[in-house]
């Protein structure tokens, strides 16, 4: 297991760590390993200690954490002896794999479950606000574990100061904190971001005169089409002479009719779009480049089918069914079909930052980037979704799942009564340091996942932000997706649905309430929220109707504050998985009475999936009030 705190070097729990879960701060051992590339990216980033390639400032980040105590931060209430005379307890070495230690690895990542509990008192709650204020102030220092800490708790990694006009990145950058940089990137920072003054955090590092980390910040914010191409050639670009490289491989690329139309296709997305592809297809390169480590350092003559390699890639709860299934298919391409599809993203990317034009839209790209041979249906895939979902489904499940973290920047400015707001665009919007206006920006692998960088489950002050609690429930929300995959894309069809929004034919309505009204009863949907969230900490399931009757409740009120027919696609869309996932809780909490006396009711598996549909409300009610406050400034 992982190591105990300030024992790097000398592991008590298990044998040699020859692996490193980045984000955690933890090393481990290959058994753990095997769990943890098992629960995905987006919960833990594993990295083999020697025969994988790092760079050398973050690798000293990780045996800083791993020497400093990390692991006390996610292990902290099992330090309590309180804890241990209860018969909580952390998994043994001789303890199997399966089940024993994989459960607890999940319960320690996945769930967070022995995470620091924030109080929960209105009086005196500490808000991720505050939270993000002490980081934005502690990366100015050395103590990298305090910030780990607080970015456990859920400060935000891009938080943009209200008073300083910056982000933590900036701070570190300028204090030449290069360690401090390395774990903001890990979680999610943007070294592009401008500050109040449209300057980045490279241009902070280059004024301080601290060239080596403006260095590695550049390095970061092209990391996505780096890996790719050291992929495929083993070569980085140097980024004083240029920041792509398009290996020519002609003679091993599919030159296929179908590969032509999927490179048509790929060309036409947009520009979010075609991120997300190239984020699915950066982790499906550390999926095979990890696989390949660990064949080469496994004993296969000892090797047992508890410590397997990952076949795909395992599913994110915050992607739509059709993105995940979308996601696992990569495995399906043989070497020359992939090596196609990269070198088709670096020149795509190269394209569009350089702002040549574009083709004209047609339908979204669906991943089927693959041989004739490889139409037929297999069924070796997690339950995501069926391969009858239409490109028009990708686009309506893309836009109902749109990515969290493009909308925090700029909520995290919702409640601020005074001073001017400074929000960090999406990634497809900012302008890059560099490069001319209306282009696409440099790709960069956004390493910021939901259930990982906003980690805790507990419960906040009523009136938090919604934004705080859109990135608490995400770790409850982890899993669902393979238990009941289909429903990510429609309701059953057994149930009636209510009716979402007026029918679009006459004149639409381009008002809309007042930021002040809707963040009001933003704050009664999260209080109702965290009721309902007590009562599933709690095992309260008799609670589950009464709590889902106040939150439909106070969604009918959200939404009434909206016109019938709202003129903003963005406001119908953020209605409809508003009233839709209302109603699916519920639905799910009907399910706590039994049809028949003395039935079995799976309370594991509808609690999660109670969780997931509150989640959806308050994602859906935390997009309305970014549109609404971004609306009312224009």
């Amino acid at each position: 297991m992982e190591l105990r705190a300030g024992v790097w070097g000398s592991p008590r729990l298990c044998g040699d760590p020859g692996w490193a879960s980045i984000n955690r701060g933890v090393l481990i051992c290959d058994e753990c390993c095997s769990v943890h590339r098992s629960l995905g990216r987006h919960i833990s980033i594993v990295k083999h200690l020697r025969h994988s390639p790092w760079p050398a400032t973050l690798l000293q980040m990780v045996h800083t954490l791993a020497s400093n105590g990390a692991n006390s931060i996610w292990e902290h209430s099992l330090l309590d002896p309180a804890q241990v005379q209860s018969g909580r307890r952390k998994a043994n070495p001789q303890d199997k794999v399966h089940p024993t230690k994989s459960e607890f690895i999940r319960a320690k990542y996945q769930m967070l479950a022995f995470v620091h509990k924030l109080p929960c008192r209105d009086d005196d709650g500490v808000t991720a606000k505050d939270l993000s204020k002490q980081l934005h102030s502690s990366v100015r220092t050395g103590n990298l574990e305090t910030c780990l800490r607080l970015l456990s708790l859920g400060a935000q990694a891009n938080f943009f100061h209200p008073e300083k006009g910056t982000t933590p990145l900036h701070v570190a950058a300028k204090a030449g904190q290069i360690l401090q940089a390395e774990l903001l990137v890990v979680y999610g920072a943007d070294p592009g971001a401008p500050d109040v003054n449209g300057r980045t955090p490279i241009d902070y590092a280059r004024q301080a005169a601290q060239h080596e980390l403006a260095e590695r910040l550049v390095e970061c914010q092209y990391e996505l089409t780096d890996r790719l191409a050291f992929y495929l050639c083993g070569r980085k670009p140097d980024h004083k002479n240029g920041h792509y490289i398009i290996p020519q491989m002609a003679d091993s690329l599919d030159l296929s009719e179908l590969a032509k139309a999927a490179k048509k296709k790929l060309q036409a997305l947009s520009n979010r779009l075609f991120e997300e592809l190239a984020m699915d297809v950066y982790d499906e390169v550390d999926r095979r480049e990890n696989d390949a480590v660990w064949l080469t350092t496994q004993n296969h003559s000892t090797l047992v089918t508890e410590r397997s390699a990952v076949p795909f890639l395992p599913v994110n709860p915050e992607y739509s069914a059709t993105r995940n299934q979308g996601r696992q298919k990569l495995a399906r391409f043989n070497a020359r079909e992939f090596a196609t599809l990269l070198i088709d993203i670096l020149g795509e990317a190269k394209r569009r930052q350089q702002g040549k034009s574009l083709l004209s839209p047609t339908d979204a790209l669906d991943y089927s980037l693959r041989s004739q041979s490889d139409q037929d249906d297999q069924h070796d895939y997690d339950s995501v979704a069926s391969d009858e979902d239409t490109d028009q489904e990708l686009l309506r499940n893309a836009s109902r799942n749109n990515r969290i973290h493009k909308l925090q920047a700029e909520n995290t400015q919702i409640r601020q009564q005074t001073g001017p707001t400074h929000p960090t665009p999406a990634p497809s919007e900012r302008p890059e340091h560099g490069h001319p206006p209306g282009t696409a920006p440099p790709l960069r692998r956004d390493r910021q996942a939901f259930s990982m960088y906003e980690p805790g489950s507990a419960l906040k002050p009523f009136g938090q932000p919604v934004e705080e609690l859109v990135t608490r429930l995400q770790p409850f929300g982890a899993g669902v997706s393979v238990m009941e995959g289909k429903r990510f894309v429609e309701l059953s069809k057994d149930e009636d649905f209510p009716h979402e929004l007026d029918p679009l034919d006459g004149e639409l309505d381009p008002g809309l309430p007042s930021t002040e009204d809707v963040i009001l009863k933003t704050e009664q949907v999260t209080k109702n929220i965290q009721e309902l969230l007590r009562a599933a900490q709690e095992s309260k399931h008799d609670s589950f109707m009464p709590c889902s009757e106040k939150i439909h409740s106070a969604v009918t009120e959200m939404a009434s504050l909206f016109p019938k027919k709202p003129a903003l696609e963005t406001v119908r869309s953020s209605l409809r998985l508003l009233n839709a996932s209302a109603y699916r809780l519920q639905s799910e909490c009907r399910k706590t009475v039994p049809p028949e006396p003395g039935a079995a009711v799976d309370y594991q598996l509808l609690t999660q999936q109670v969780i997931q549909c509150a989640y959806d409300i308050a994602k859906a009610a935390k997009q309305l009030v970014t549109i609404t406050t971004r609306e009312k400034k224009q």
